[in-house]
């Protein structure tokens, strides 16, 4: 159906930062890109162009047909075409035109809600401590101990960043 084709950079875009790949048709009067040299990029011309039966398809072989509103289904044909929903339609209308293609059977390559799933209800865990008991924190050896003081929590980590401090200081 296709055939490879090269890939089309912009001269001395891999040698320049502030120079884009994007195509740009090479002018100079010295340009090896516009006298086809061998070694360097190709340079755009018609016979790169694919067959006109294949041309401007989806790569599925089908046509794509952009979709604002639900009606727009109405009209196609779902073996030669496949919707894509606009991306300015909002998600009620969205759902709406999901559903519509749902029911015709046609294809829609976007489909993709924007907002993201409810979140699921978290699973049950140990069960909480009753209301006077003191939370235990449990060591290395396996035995628990009462959890230390949140005020005793924040100096240990700042003992900490000053000690990593101090080694990278002295490398």
């Amino acid at each position: 159906m296709s055939y490879r084709r090269p890939r089309f950079v912009r001269e001395e875009s891999w040698r320049y930062k502030r120079v884009k790949e994007a195509w740009r048709a090479p002018h100079g009067k010295t340009s090896r890109v516009r006298r086809s040299k061998k070694g360097w990029p190709a340079v755009v011309k018609i016979g790169y162009s694919r067959p006109r039966a294949t041309r401007g398809l989806h790569p599925s072989g089908l046509k794509t047909v952009t979709i604002w509103r639900p009606a727009d289904l109405l009209g196609l044909d779902p073996k030669l075409q496949v919707g894509m929903i606009a991306h300015t339609v909002g998600e009620n209308k969205r759902v709406q035109i999901l559903d519509e293609a749902k029911k015709a059977n046609i294809r829609i390559l976007n489909p993709g809600l924007k907002r993201p799933a409810a979140p699921a209800v978290p699973a049950p865990t140990e069960p909480t401590p009753e209301a006077g008991a003191e939370p235990k924190e449990i060591t290395e050896a396996g035995k628990e101990e009462p959890a230390p003081e949140p005020s005793e929590q924040k100096s240990e980590k700042k003992v900490k960043r000053k000690a990593s401090k101090k080694r990278k200081s002295k490398k």
